[in-house]
């Protein structure tokens, strides 16, 4: 189960992000997930409690939201969104299109307490 492993490197971005901020702890983590990013949100929502005791994300809470999958035709320049099992152009039914974003995870952002807020 490697979204164990994508949890750990997760508090370790929101731990040095929080540090920098001199945050206290933190409230809240929102990620943003395509759906050809190769992890399964499910399996991440519950590692993440396994990881996160004694850090500064303890108790946080981990939002995840779903990235469209979106392509380019290289034949006729169609941009739009496309599902996971239908990359072929919608326009021009052209198979020469390329994954513009969709693949990606992102920390969106970050809900941070700071000392005497």
């Amino acid at each position: 189960m490697h979204e164990l492993s994508l949890c750990y490197a997760l508090l370790e971005q929101v731990e040095r992000i929080a540090k920098q901020q001199q945050a206290e702890r933190v409230v809240s983590i929102r990620l943003q997930i395509g759906p050809l990013a190769g992890i399964e949100p499910e399996l991440l929502q519950r590692a993440f409690p396994l990881v996160i005791p004694g850090s500064l994300a303890a108790g946080a809470e981990l939002v995840i939201e779903p990235l469209p999958l979106r392509i380019h035709c290289t034949t006729c320049e169609w941009e739009g969104e496309a599902t996971p099992s239908h990359l072929r152009c919608p326009h021009c039914e052209s198979l020469q299109t390329q994954v513009i974003s969709g693949e990606e995870m992102l920390l969106a952002s970050l809900e941070l307490e700071r000392v005497g807020e």
